[in-house]
């Protein structure tokens, strides 16, 4: 009899129906289903490749593992730090950092900036230099040759390996007194900027600059850090060199993953990918009442066979059935269509970059198997739920005149 019931349904999805409205509205459920399961496909597909430009933009902010003081900024025994980290076999490299916040000047314009000094074996850590566009990046011959974030560059006007351009970094003295002079204000040195690297968010007004500028504008004796960072020879194990570390090096520092160093970016990317989740789940929702009044104008149309069924002996949970199997096939053909649907737009981004998220940055997309489990279910889910609710059809409605 299941199968009987299930036989009636697929007919009544294929076969003509006994009104061209019918018909017409039976297809409009299916084809408002994949165009919903298309649109959600497609959008958690791009938020997929965002995620992923955007863990490629935080791999060169933040190294695997970042070692600090748990008092004041300056980290103590740096030698014994230096040593416990050039003995640790899982540890490929590291280097050390300095960071504060600093005013650079050039021609009268002015602007607020970081400057991050660093020595010369953080690119072993974070391979910045690879992604600078435009110069050099510093030798480290000299002191005062920087690179620098490309807008705050554009802002300043700031010419590109200059010898004879100059542009000077402040950075305020601590300390009390008296003030009788413009020095006991700040330090001060003139930079040339031998490169430009793209920003981001996480990145915008940087200056990275040679250890030795920053130690010189702070006051700081040779060999400081304010951080130590870390590049791993196999990341996997971060949780148990993280451990060790923390073991050999005692409560005089903190260690942080990259993760932790991110926490907020990665709660808000979170939370908007739960909010794209759920109000694509409405939209979804939403449709499938396209399919509750395709399931109700199809038991209006086919009443009298209904009858006829019944009065044959055709169980009336089997006839329920019938119903519930049509609403079912109308599901499976809108997400199986939808998602080739989305599947081809993806591609069609990929290999076309059409549409642009900015001017020379197209939306990036990732195709992933776990998009089409998350997209499938959520409509299976609504479509199961509304095919059964709307399939609880009375004997008495269709038994009476």
């Amino acid at each position: 009899m299941k199968n009987i019931a299930f036989y009636i349904a697929s007919r009544y999805l294929l076969s003509k129906k006994g009104s061209t409205a019918v018909t017409f509205i039976t297809w409009l459920a299916a084809v408002a289903m994949s165009v919903a399961v298309a649109a959600m496909f497609v959008i958690i597909s791009v938020f997929s490749g965002l995620e992923d430009f955007n863990k490629t933009l935080i791999s060169n902010l933040h190294a695997d593992l970042t070692i600090k003081s748990t008092s004041g900024k300056t980290i103590k025994n740096l030698q014994k730090i230096n040593s416990v980290l050039k003995n640790n076999k899982d540890i490929s490299s590291f280097s050390r950092v300095i960071e504060e916040k600093t005013y650079i000047n050039y021609n009268g314009k002015g602007d607020v900036a970081y400057l991050r000094g660093v020595d010369s074996a953080y690119t072993k850590v974070n391979p910045i230099d690879k992604n600078i566009f435009y110069g050099s990046y510093p030798s480290f011959e000299y002191s005062n040759e920087v690179i620098m974030e490309r807008s705050l560059q554009n802002r300043l006007g700031i010419p590109v390996d200059s010898n004879t351009d100059f542009s000077t970094l402040f950075m305020p003295k601590p300390g009390t007194g008296i003030i009788n002079k413009e020095e006991d204000i700040y330090n001060k040195k003139e930079i040339i900027i031998s490169g430009v690297f793209p920003g981001n968010e996480q990145l915008n007004n940087y200056i990275i600059a040679p250890v030795e500028l920053a130690e010189e504008l702070l006051n700081l004796p040779k060999n400081s850090a304010y951080q130590i960072v870390i590049k791993l020879k196999n990341p996997e194990n971060i949780d148990s060199v993280k451990q060790n570390l923390l073991k050999a090096l005692g409560k005089d520092v903190e260690i942080k993953t990259k993760q932790e160093e991110n926490a907020a970016f990665w709660k808000m990317i979170n939370t908007e990918k739960l909010f794209i989740y759920l109000i694509f789940a409405l939209v979804i929702f939403i449709t499938t009442f396209n399919l509750a009044g395709a399931i109700i104008i199809l038991q209006l149309d086919k009443k009298q066979q209904a009858k006829s069924l019944i009065s044959l002996g055709f169980p009336l949970s089997h006839l329920r059935m019938t119903y519930f199997y049509t609403g079912i096939l109308i599901v499976i053909l809108g997400v199986i269509s939808g998602l080739i649907l989305g599947t081809a737009l993806c591609y069609f981004q990929i290999y076309t970059e059409l549409f642009k998220a900015v001017e020379d940055l197209p939306f990036p997309v990732k195709i992933v198997g776990e998009n089409y489990l998350i997209v499938a279910a959520i409509a299976s889910i609504f479509g199961i739920t509304i095919s059964w609710f709307f399939s609880k059809i009375s004997k008495d409605y269709i038994t009476k005149n």
